[in-house]
């Protein structure tokens, strides 16, 4: 049993849902926390859909949540690139339509040979090897490389599938560059999901199924991290106990939440 505890971050992508459909229990546990007086935010390095989109499939599968409620890597990343690279021509290479969540980036044409930012994405049919070969060129001619995640994999329906980050550490390594992230692991995804839930680190808990991503990185930035044993888990990912290395508590999946957090 957890005390002091304030408010929630949920994984999306294999904790609440595989390929959009909602885990067992996920519902009724989301439900719990609201009931509860938690705050509840869900913090998502997905990066084919934009926060409207999923908050409505949510919300139609009967989780209560809203876009408000949803914070992704591409949105994280509009930031970050306002910041850090103002009016760069950012060449984009990821799967699916987020230019919602993009909002004030300049984009580069499909093509386009030169870009001051080449901004990688989740892996699909469009890493094809002109698309991959394209952006190691624009790299070796000076752009800097910006990652919405490191994602080595996620799950679907049909099994695990490589992700943007297999990718992107091939195009590190024969480019030279060494990318910026911004979504998890990194430390400004989860400083702005305590910000959405108005709590500091010590009074929330990160909930993932990525041991590295969403869980240690998660406890390093002073969350209590929770594991699930659905989505990308795989025996052996890490022990309880808060030894390091591993996650604080590891649970068989977000239907046991309510239990730890001291509910029925």
């Amino acid at each position: 049993m957890l005390a002091g505890v304030r408010g929630v971050l949920l994984d999306i992508d294999g904790v609440l849902t595989v390929s959009w459909r909602p885990l067992p229990g996920a519902v009724a546990a989301v439900r719990w926390l609201r009931d509860a007086g938690l705050r509840v935010a869900l913090l998502t390095n997905t990066t084919s859909r934009t926060r409207s989109w999923i908050a409505g499939t949510l919300a139609g599968a009967g989780f209560p949540v809203t876009a408000d409620d949803v914070l992704t890597a591409p949105a994280i990343t509009a930031v970050y690139l306002a910041s850090h690279y103002p009016g760069a021509s950012c060449a984009l290479l990821s799967s699916g339509d987020v230019a919602g969540d993009l909002a004030g980036v300049r984009l580069a044409g499909d093509g386009a040979e030169a870009a001051d930012v080449v901004i990688i994405g989740g892996a699909g049919p469009e890493f094809s090897y002109q698309a991959l070969n394209r952006a190691f060129g624009q790299l070796c001619g000076g752009a800097r490389l910006v990652a919405m995640h490191r994602n080595m994999y996620w799950r679907t329906s049909a099994g695990l599938q490589l992700d943007g980050g297999a990718f992107l550490a091939g195009l590190e390594l024969a480019s030279g560059v060494q990318a910026e992230v911004t979504g998890k692991p990194s430390a400004a995804f989860f400083e702005a999901g305590l910000a959405a839930l108005g709590v500091p680190a010590a009074a929330a808990v990160m909930v993932g199924d990525d041991l590295a991503s969403d869980v240690l990185a998660a406890q390093r930035a002073g969350l209590t991290g929770v594991l699930v044993r659905t989505g990308k888990y795989r025996p052996g990912a890490g022990q309880p106990g808060g030894q390091p290395g591993g996650p604080d508590h590891v649970i068989d999946s977000v239907a046991d939440l309510p239990s730890l957090l001291g509910g029925e």
